[in-house]
C-alpha cells in the first residue's frame, strides 16, 4: 500500500476569462502521507482554496483547464475520474471541513437530520445507529447537550460551536484524508485555539491525515507537522512546520512570519 494519502504533480491549472486566461495554480507539487497534518500557508488569491477544491474535484466542470499534471488521491487519478466515482470517494474517503459553516450546512435543517443522512449515505446503519453515532462525535467535539443540539438549526448554534459540527461532520464516515479550508479564520483567538486543539487530537487519535489551509503562519505552527508555503499560484518553499519556521529561505515565507511576531 502506497504510503501518499495525496499526491498533487507538476499541476499548471488555468480559468479561461475574456480574451486570455489566468494561471491559477503553476506547476504545483504537494504530498501528504498517511496520518500527516500537512498545511499550505499563503495570502489570499495565493492558489490555496483551488488547490483544495482541485484535490475534491469541486471545481465547477468547465470552467478550469488543466495544461499538465497529475492529481492521486488513495491510488486514484481522480483527474480521469467519473462524476459518480467522485460522489462515491467524497464523504467516505475524503472529506472537506469548509470556511464559513453557515454556507456548508443547511440553515432550513436541524443538525441531527444532516448529520444522520451524511453518514447513512456512506455507512450501511440503520437511523438509530446513525444517530448515536452522530451525538458520539458531537460530544467527542466537547459540544455539551449534544443530543439537544441535534435538533437544532445551525443559526441556532454559535460560530465556535457550527464549526465544531463541521469537524464532526468531516469525520463521520471515517475517511482517510480531511481537507481544512481557513476552518477557523471566523472565530475569535480562543475559541480558534479550542478548535485546533480538537481537530489536532481527533486527527491523531483515527489516523487520518489533514491538508490544513490558512493565511496563518502561527496556526499552522500549532497544528502541522510539515508546510508548503504559496505565493502566486506557485509552491515557493516547503519543509518540516519547526525548521521553516525558524530558517526560512524565500523572502515572502519571511514577510508571513513578521506578520505574527509573537
Amino acid at each position: 500500500m502506497s504510503d501518499s494519502v495525496l499526491s498533487i504533480d507538476d499541476v499548471h491549472l488555468s480559468f479561461p476569462i475574456f480574451r486570455g486566461e489566468v494561471h491559477a495554480l503553476n506547476r504545483v507539487t504537494l504530498e501528504i502521507k498517511r496520518g500527516e497534518i500537512v498545511g499550505v500557508v499563503g495570502e489570499s488569491g495565493s492558489g490555496k482554496s483551488v488547490t483544495a477544491m482541485l484535490a475534491m474535484r469541486l471545481l465547477p466542470e468547465g470552467s478550469y483547464h488543466i495544461h499538465s499534471g497529475r492529481v492521486n488521491l488513495l491510488g486514484e487519478d481522480i483527474l480521469n475520474a467519473s462524476e459518480k466515482q467522485m460522489r462515491q470517494w467524497r464523504g467516505a474517503r475524503v472529506a472537506m471541513i469548509f470556511q464559513e459553516p453557515m454556507t456548508a450546512l443547511n440553515p432550513t435543517r436541524r443538525i441531527g437530520k444532516q448529520m444522520t443522512e451524511v453518514i447513512r449515505q456512506h455507512q450501511s446503519l440503520s437511523r438509530d445507529a446513525a444517530k448515536q453515532k452522530a451525538i458520539s462525535l458531537l460530544e467527542e467535539m466537547q459540544i455539551p447537550d449534544a443530543k439537544e443540539v441535534m435538533s437544532r438549526y445551525p443559526f441556532e448554534l454559535s460560530g465556535g460551536m457550527r464549526q465544531r459540527v463541521m469537524i464532526a461532520l468531516a469525520f463521520s464516515c471515517e475517511p482517510e484524508l480531511i481537507i481544512a479550508d481557513e476552518p477557523t479564520t471566523a472565530l475569535d483567538v480562543t475559541v480558534q485555539l479550542q478548535v485546533l486543539r480538537l481537530l489536532k487530537h481527533k486527527a491523531r487519535a483515527s489516523g487520518t491525515s489533514v491538508l490544513f489551509i490558512s493565511h496563518d503562519m502561527a496556526v499552522v505552527s500549532q497544528l502541522c507537522d510539515r508546510v508548503y508555503v504559496m505565493y502566486a499560484g506557485s509552491v515557493i518553499e516547503s519543509g518540516e512546520t519547526q525548521t521553516l519556521i525558524h530558517h526560512p529561505v524565500h523572502p515572502y515565507s519571511i514577510g508571513l512570519l513578521k506578520c505574527a511576531p509573537e
